[in-house]
């Protein structure tokens, strides 16, 4: 129930957004980076709810794994409306509470079981909730960058187009460590513990690292080349496409050792 009721408020905030985004008014949208406050309280409370049900934390499911990363994203826009007041970009307010959206529409989906079951006995480790948790903080934050990095590319206006990078780079600056972290340090110590591996070359490893791969190529040529290229911010849309798919096209078009997951 919290998580329909996060989902309409999520639906209410871009509808509120987008009447914001058409009526082109300089005044600031007072009232949605409080209704995505609630709605990631709310998503956070479906999680921990869940975790209570299960006896462990209730995210390693896609059901799950979609909540949690709607209510980061929520949270993370959030963040950034209250920060930036009345400069924050209207754009991309809106695109990424739309990207909020698609994360709960898809947890609404047939892809997406919200059965309640408790995890396989390989999923019941402390590697694991930080392999996933950190990964999902990282990818929700890679959403958001991915917004801003078409918001760059499709901008005509010099200095909206120097926001949206600085933008850009920041949200992918503050995730890459985070998914770093997740999807490869703490990942590789979790399939030590439950494979007897470090590295198995399983397909959602090795397109979690063409997704790293991607990332690090946009941060080397943004921050130690310091490139100003026009197509820098196709390589913050390629990650995140790949990270979609290491998510979710893995799961369901390449079966490995990540299948239950």
């Amino acid at each position: 129930m919290t998580a329909i009721i996060a989902f309409w408020i999520i639906v209410a905030a871009l509808v509120i957004q987008g009447a914001f985004l058409v009526l082109k008014t300089r005044k600031p949208d007072p009232l949605t980076p409080w209704l995505l406050i609630a709605a990631g309280a709310l998503l956070l409370a479906t999680t921990v709810a869940r975790s209570v049900a299960i006896s462990f934390v209730a995210i390693t499911g896609v059901y799950e794994s979609l909540i949690v990363l709607a209510g980061i994203a929520s949270f993370a826009l959030a963040a950034y409306r209250l920060r930036k007041g009345a400069d924050a970009s209207r754009a991309f307010l809106f695109g990424g509470t739309f990207i909020a959206f698609l994360f709960m529409a898809l947890s609404s989906s047939p892809l997406a079981p919200s059965g309640i079951k408790p995890p396989v006995p390989a999923l019941r480790s402390a590697w694991l909730v930080l392999h996933v948790a950190c990964t999902f903080i990282g990818e929700a934050l890679f959403a958001c960058g991915f917004v801003a990095a078409l918001l760059q590319l499709f901008s005509r206006d010099g200095e909206r187009r120097a926001s949206f990078d600085r933008l850009t780079y920041t949200l992918v600056a503050i995730g890459y460590p985070l998914f770093t972290a997740g999807a490869l340090v703490f990942g590789a110590i979790w399939a030590e513990a439950a494979w007897g591996r470090w590295w198995s070359w399983d397909p959602k490893e090795t397109w979690a690292l063409v997704t790293w791969l991607a990332y690090t190529a946009y941060l080397h040529l943004r921050l130690i080349k310091r490139r100003q290229s026009p197509w820098l911010p196709l390589l913050v849309v390629a990650g995140f496409l790949l990270a979609l798919f290491t998510f979710l096209g893995v799961n369901f078009l390449l079966p490995g050792l990540h299948s239950y997951a």
